[in-house]
C-alpha cells in the first residue's frame, strides 16, 4: 500500500507541481513576499523554524541555508544552534551556503559558490570561501550600468520564456562575443 500513495504522489507532483516558496512555507520556514527560490534549494530541515527570509529574496539553484551545526556533536553530544536570517531586496547565487547564526543584511549580494561564515553588511557584495566584502552593492551597479549598451542589452522576447528564435539566440551570442557579456529583461 506504501508504494501505491508513492507512486500517487510522485504522479499528482510531476502534474501538479508545488513552487518552492510554497514547500518551504508549509514547512513552516518563515519566507517574506516576493520571493524567488530555484530547484534544488536547501532550507536546514532539521530546524527550519530558526531560518527567516524577508522580502523580494532571490535564491538561485542549490543554496544551502543552514540553522544548525551538528560537528560538536559526537564529543559534546550537543549541536550548536543560530537564528539565520535573509533580510529584505537580498541575491544569493548558486551553490552558496549561509552558515548557522548569520544575518544577511538588506540589498545584499552573495556571489555564486560563496561560504557565508558571518554577518554580511546591508547593500555590501560579498563572495569566496569563506565570503569577503567585494564592494558596495550601488558601486556593482554603476559599473554594470557602465557596460550597458544599445548592442548588448536584450528584451523579454530573448528569453526561454518567450520561446527566444534560433536568430535571436546568435544575435545573443554575437553581441556577448563582441561586447565581453549582455544584459537581459
Amino acid at each position: 500500500m506504501n508504494k501505491y500513495r508513492l507512486l500517487l504522489s510522485k504522479i499528482y507532483r510531476f502534474f501538479f507541481p508545488i513552487d518552492e516558496v510554497t514547500k518551504f512555507r508549509k514547512m513552516g520556514v518563515k519566507i517574506g513576499d516576493g520571493c524567488k527560490i530555484q530547484s534544488e534549494v536547501i532550507i536546514d530541515y532539521a530546524h527550519y523554524w530558526l531560518v527567516s527570509i524577508g522580502n523580494n529574496v532571490t535564491l538561485a539553484p542549490r543554496v544551502h541555508i543552514l540553522a544548525h551545526d551538528a560537528s560538536c556533536k559526537r564529543e559534546l553530544n550537543y549541536t550548536k544552534l543560530g537564528l539565520t536570517r535573509i533580510e529584505d531586496n537580498v541575491f544569493v547565487g548558486a551553490g552558496s551556503i549561509i552558515l548557522p547564526g548569520v544575518n544577511v543584511g538588506k540589498g545584499a549580494i552573495i556571489g555564486a559558490g560563496s561560504v557565508v561564515t558571518k554577518d554580511v553588511p546591508a547593500n555590501m557584495i560579498v563572495a569566496g570561501n569563506p565570503a569577503r566584502i567585494i564592494c558596495s552593492a550601488q558601486d556593482y551597479y554603476e559599473k554594470v550600468r557602465s557596460m550597458m549598451n544599445s548592442q548588448n542589452t536584450f528584451d523579454e522576447s530573448y528569453t526561454i520564456r518567450k520561446n527566444v528564435s534560433e536568430e535571436k539566440k546568435q544575435e545573443m551570442i554575437d553581441a556577448i562575443q563582441e561586447y565581453g557579456c549582455g544584459f537581459v529583461e
